[in-house]
Protein backbone atom coordinates (compact mmCIF):
# COMPACT_ATOMS: atom_id res chain seq x y z
CA UNK A 1 0.00 0.00 0.00
CA UNK A 2 1.22 3.83 -0.68
CA UNK A 3 0.66 5.76 2.08
CA UNK A 4 0.92 9.27 0.37
CA UNK A 5 -2.62 10.51 0.90
CA UNK A 6 -3.21 11.63 4.44
CA UNK A 7 -6.19 14.03 3.12
CA UNK A 8 -7.61 10.87 3.96
CA UNK A 9 -7.84 9.73 7.88
CA UNK A 10 -7.74 6.16 6.71
CA UNK A 11 -4.27 6.60 5.22
CA UNK A 12 -3.05 7.36 9.21
CA UNK A 13 -4.60 4.82 10.62
CA UNK A 14 -3.61 2.38 8.23
CA UNK A 15 0.13 3.28 8.31
CA UNK A 16 -0.02 3.56 12.10
CA UNK A 17 -0.87 -0.29 11.87
CA UNK A 18 1.30 -1.05 9.33
CA UNK A 19 4.77 0.34 11.83
CA UNK A 20 3.02 -1.54 15.29
CA UNK A 21 5.82 -4.14 14.12
CA UNK A 22 8.46 -2.59 11.82
CA UNK A 23 10.62 0.21 11.67
CA UNK A 24 10.86 1.76 8.16
CA UNK A 25 8.46 1.28 5.67
CA UNK A 26 10.86 -0.87 3.65
CA UNK A 27 12.88 -3.44 4.32
CA UNK A 28 15.11 -3.11 7.71
CA UNK A 29 16.79 0.27 7.51
CA UNK A 30 15.60 4.05 6.21
CA UNK A 31 15.17 4.09 3.14
CA UNK A 32 13.81 7.08 -0.07
CA UNK A 33 10.22 5.15 0.92
CA UNK A 34 10.95 6.38 4.60
CA UNK A 35 11.34 9.65 2.85
CA UNK A 36 8.51 9.25 0.98
CA UNK A 37 6.20 9.09 3.57
CA UNK A 38 7.40 11.30 5.72
CA UNK A 39 7.36 14.32 3.08
CA UNK A 40 3.25 13.16 2.37
CA UNK A 41 2.46 13.75 5.86
CA UNK A 42 4.71 16.75 6.61
CA UNK A 43 2.88 18.28 3.20
CA UNK A 44 -0.68 17.43 4.74
CA UNK A 45 -0.11 18.42 8.23
CA UNK A 46 2.83 21.26 8.43
CA UNK A 47 1.75 22.58 11.58
CA UNK A 48 0.91 19.28 13.67
CA UNK A 49 4.95 17.90 11.60
CA UNK A 50 6.59 20.79 13.43
CA UNK A 51 4.79 20.95 16.57
CA UNK A 52 5.65 17.41 17.01
CA UNK A 53 9.52 17.90 16.11
CA UNK A 54 9.70 20.48 18.14
CA UNK A 55 7.68 18.30 21.09
CA UNK A 56 10.54 15.70 20.90
CA UNK A 57 13.40 17.76 21.16
CA UNK A 58 12.47 17.69 24.91
CA UNK A 59 12.51 14.43 25.45
CA UNK A 60 14.91 14.26 28.11
CA UNK A 61 13.25 16.97 30.07
CA UNK A 62 9.86 15.97 29.50
CA UNK A 63 9.25 15.84 33.85
CA UNK A 64 10.73 19.25 34.33
CA UNK A 65 8.08 21.07 31.82
CA UNK A 66 6.16 23.99 33.00
CA UNK A 67 2.29 23.33 33.37
CA UNK A 68 0.55 24.92 29.98
CA UNK A 69 -2.50 26.77 29.58
CA UNK A 70 -5.76 25.25 28.60
CA UNK A 71 -6.26 26.59 24.86
CA UNK A 72 -9.77 27.92 26.50
CA UNK A 73 -7.40 30.15 28.06
CA UNK A 74 -5.24 31.03 25.79
CA UNK A 75 -8.45 32.21 23.35
CA UNK A 76 -9.56 34.27 26.78
CA UNK A 77 -6.37 36.35 26.61
CA UNK A 78 -5.96 37.10 23.49
CA UNK A 79 -9.56 38.06 22.99
CA UNK A 80 -8.02 40.47 26.17
CA UNK A 81 -5.66 41.86 23.83
CA UNK A 82 -8.49 43.17 21.24
CA UNK A 83 -8.86 45.48 23.73
CA UNK A 84 -10.75 48.98 21.80
CA UNK A 85 -8.57 51.53 23.29
CA UNK A 86 -10.10 54.43 21.56
CA UNK A 87 -13.99 53.47 21.30
CA UNK A 88 -15.87 55.58 18.63
CA UNK A 89 -16.61 59.47 18.61
CA UNK A 90 -18.80 60.65 15.67
CA UNK A 91 -18.35 64.16 17.33
CA UNK A 92 -16.25 67.03 15.74
CA UNK A 93 -15.17 68.46 19.03
CA UNK A 94 -13.60 65.41 21.60
CA UNK A 95 -15.80 65.52 25.17
CA UNK A 96 -13.64 65.93 28.14
CA UNK A 97 -15.10 62.78 29.55
CA UNK A 98 -14.76 60.16 26.66
CA UNK A 99 -11.10 61.80 26.08
CA UNK A 100 -10.45 61.17 30.11
CA UNK A 101 -11.75 57.56 29.39
CA UNK A 102 -9.75 57.12 26.47
CA UNK A 103 -6.11 57.74 28.33
CA UNK A 104 -7.58 55.45 31.15
CA UNK A 105 -7.86 53.06 28.89
CA UNK A 106 -4.60 53.38 27.32
CA UNK A 107 -3.21 53.18 30.72
CA UNK A 108 -4.93 50.03 31.94
CA UNK A 109 -3.83 48.78 28.35
CA UNK A 110 0.01 49.29 28.93
CA UNK A 111 -0.25 48.20 32.72
CA UNK A 112 -1.45 44.74 30.84
CA UNK A 113 1.30 44.47 28.45
CA UNK A 114 4.03 44.98 30.94
CA UNK A 115 2.63 42.77 33.11
CA UNK A 116 2.57 40.02 30.67
CA UNK A 117 6.42 40.84 30.19
CA UNK A 118 8.96 41.22 26.89
CA UNK A 119 7.97 38.84 24.06
CA UNK A 120 10.20 35.30 24.10
CA UNK A 121 13.23 35.13 21.91
CA UNK A 122 12.70 34.12 18.48
CA UNK A 123 13.85 30.29 18.61
CA UNK A 124 14.05 27.46 15.59
CA UNK A 125 14.58 24.32 15.93
CA UNK A 126 17.24 22.58 13.95
CA UNK A 127 18.07 19.05 12.55
CA UNK A 128 21.24 18.22 11.88
CA UNK A 129 23.43 15.37 10.67
CA UNK A 130 26.81 14.58 12.13
CA UNK A 131 28.84 12.60 9.67
CA UNK A 132 31.59 10.48 10.61
CA UNK A 133 34.61 9.32 9.20
CA UNK A 134 34.04 5.46 8.64
CA UNK A 135 32.52 2.81 10.05
CA UNK A 136 35.25 2.21 12.55
CA UNK A 137 34.25 6.14 14.29
CA UNK A 138 33.17 5.34 17.87
CA UNK A 139 29.81 6.84 17.34
CA UNK A 140 29.08 7.14 20.83
CA UNK A 141 32.51 9.83 21.67
CA UNK A 142 31.42 11.31 18.67
CA UNK A 143 27.66 11.72 20.19
CA UNK A 144 29.31 13.06 23.66
CA UNK A 145 31.69 15.17 21.88
CA UNK A 146 28.47 16.96 20.23
CA UNK A 147 26.94 17.25 22.83
CA UNK A 148 29.80 18.80 24.86
CA UNK A 149 29.34 21.69 22.67
CA UNK A 150 27.30 24.25 24.33
CA UNK A 151 26.09 27.94 23.66
CA UNK A 152 24.07 30.42 25.12
CA UNK A 153 20.68 29.72 23.48
CA UNK A 154 21.38 26.07 22.25
CA UNK A 155 19.20 23.37 24.08
CA UNK A 156 20.35 19.61 22.33
CA UNK A 157 17.33 17.48 22.09
CA UNK A 158 16.42 13.71 20.63
CA UNK A 159 18.87 11.93 18.30
CA UNK A 160 19.21 8.61 16.46
CA UNK A 161 21.92 6.66 14.49
CA UNK A 162 20.79 6.50 10.98
CA UNK A 163 22.21 4.09 8.49
CA UNK A 164 24.12 5.51 5.19
CA UNK A 165 25.77 2.19 3.66
CA UNK A 166 28.61 0.59 3.92
CA UNK A 167 28.06 -0.35 7.44
CA UNK A 168 28.16 3.74 8.28
CA UNK A 169 25.72 5.16 10.33
CA UNK A 170 25.78 8.89 10.74
CA UNK A 171 24.07 11.07 13.75
CA UNK A 172 21.40 13.12 13.65
CA UNK A 173 20.26 15.25 16.55
CA UNK A 174 17.66 18.07 17.13
CA UNK A 175 18.59 21.13 19.13
CA UNK A 176 16.53 24.34 19.54
CA UNK A 177 18.08 27.81 19.21
CA UNK A 178 17.80 31.01 20.16
CA UNK A 179 18.26 32.77 16.64
CA UNK A 180 19.93 36.04 17.49
CA UNK A 181 22.41 34.40 19.97
CA UNK A 182 23.79 31.37 17.88
CA UNK A 183 24.87 31.19 14.51
CA UNK A 184 24.64 28.00 12.50
CA UNK A 185 27.87 28.35 11.34
CA UNK A 186 29.49 28.74 14.44
CA UNK A 187 27.60 25.62 16.01
CA UNK A 188 28.76 23.42 13.01
CA UNK A 189 32.52 24.95 13.52
CA UNK A 190 32.17 23.74 17.19
CA UNK A 191 31.22 20.58 16.32
CA UNK A 192 33.70 19.81 13.78
CA UNK A 193 36.56 20.68 15.93
CA UNK A 194 36.40 16.87 17.09
CA UNK A 195 37.87 15.83 13.41
CA UNK A 196 39.24 12.43 15.18
CA UNK A 197 35.12 11.10 14.73
CA UNK A 198 33.22 14.32 12.86
CA UNK A 199 33.94 14.46 9.13
CA UNK A 200 31.42 17.12 7.96
CA UNK A 201 28.13 18.95 9.46
CA UNK A 202 24.88 19.52 7.28
CA UNK A 203 21.96 21.38 8.77
CA UNK A 204 19.21 18.96 7.34
CA UNK A 205 15.80 21.15 8.66
CA UNK A 206 15.44 24.17 9.91
CA UNK A 207 12.36 25.68 11.29
CA UNK A 208 10.90 28.13 12.95
CA UNK A 209 9.05 28.40 16.45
Amino acid sequence: MSYSDFSKVETLADLNKFLADKSYISGTSATQADVTVYKAFQKSYPDFARWFNHIASFTEEFSSLPAGKAPAAAAEEEDDDDVDLFGSDSDEEVDEAAEKLKQQRLAEYAAKKAAKGPKPAAKSIVTLDVKPWDDETDLDAMLAHVKSVTMDGLVWGAHQFIPVGYGIKKLQINCVVEDAKVSMDDLQGAIEEGEDWVQSTDVAAMQKL
